[in-house]
C-alpha cells in the first residue's frame, strides 16, 4: 500500500550522508507520532562494512532490513549495483524491476522514505538511474543531500534539474562557519527550499510548515 505521503531522497554524490539523514528523519518522525517505513530498493556494500544502508534505516524505522532492502538486490561489493550486480555474476536489474518490487508495509504509513544510489545520475539499474526512479515514483517531495562546505552550489545546481519537484535541499554537516552560510543564502537566492537542521527538514516531510 503506498504510503499516505511518499518522499524520495537522493544525493548529490555518493558518500554524501543521506543514509544518516534519511534515518535521522525517520527516527524524529517516529517519536512524533507519525508512521514511517523506509525502502532502498538496491544496494551495494563493501564487504567489511558493519552494517549496510539497510540496516541503518531499519534501525530507524523498527522494520527489518530485509524489508527494507530484498536480499536478493543487496550485492557485497563496493561499486554502482549494475555493476556490482555484474561483477558478482549476477543480471542486473531493471528498473521495472526494482519498481515492482518495492513494497510497502499491508497496513497503512503516514509517511515511506524511498532511498537512491549514488547521486541522481549514478546507474541504480540496468536502464535506469537513481532520477529514473525517483521521476517513475511520482513523489509528494524530493529531499536532496548536499554538501554544506566548499562545491555544495555547483552540486546542487547540476543536479536539481533532473530531480522532482517539490524539492528541498538539505545541506548536511552545516557549521554555521561563513563559508557555509554564503552557500545556504546562494541556494536560497536561486530560490531552493534549503535547510540544514534534521529537524527543520522532518518538518518538510511531514507536510508541515518549517
Amino acid at each position: 500500500m503506498r504510503p499516505e505521503r511518499l518522499v524520495v531522497v537522493l544525493g548529490t554524490e555518493t558518500g554524501v550522508g543521506k543514509t544518516w539523514i534519511t534515518a535521522g528523519v525517520a527516527a524524529r518522525l517516529r517519536a512524533s507520532g507519525i508512521s514511517v517505513a523506509a525502502r532502498k530498493p538496491v544496494q551495494s556494500f563493501a564487504p567489511c562494512d558493519a552494517q549496510t544502508d539497510a540496516d541503518v534505516l531499519a534501525g530507524a524505522t523498527g522494520e527489518p532490513a530485509a524489508d527494507v532492502c530484498p536480499p536478493h538486490r543487496s550485492y557485497a561489493i563496493g561499486m554502482a549495483p549494475p555493476i556490482a550486480a555484474a561483477f558478482l555474476g549476477l543480471p542486473p536489474p531493471s528498473l521495472g524491476e526494482l519498481l515492482e518490487e518495492l513494497a510497502w508495509p499491508e497496513t497503512p504509513v503516514d509517511v515511506g522514505l524511498l532511498e537512491t544510489v549514488g547521486g541522481p545520475r549514478s546507474p541504480l539499474a540496468a536502464d535506469g538511474d537513481s532520477a529514473g526512479l525517483a521521476a517513475a515514483v511520482r513523489p509528494d517531495l524530493a529531499v536532496l543531500v548536499a554538501p554544506a562546505a566548499l562545491g555544495a552550489i555547483n552540486a546542487v545546481l547540476l543536479c536539481a534539474p533532473v530531480v522532482p519537484r517539490p524539492l528541498v535541499v538539505f545541506l548536511n554537516r552545516f557549521d554555521g562557519s561563513d563559508l557555509h552560510d554564503r552557500n545556504l543564502r546562494w541556494l536560497q537566492g536561486e530560490g531552493f527550499d534549503v535547510v540544514v537542521r534534521v529537524g527543520d527538514l522532518a518538518r518538510r516531510v511531514a507536510g508541515r510548515a518549517g
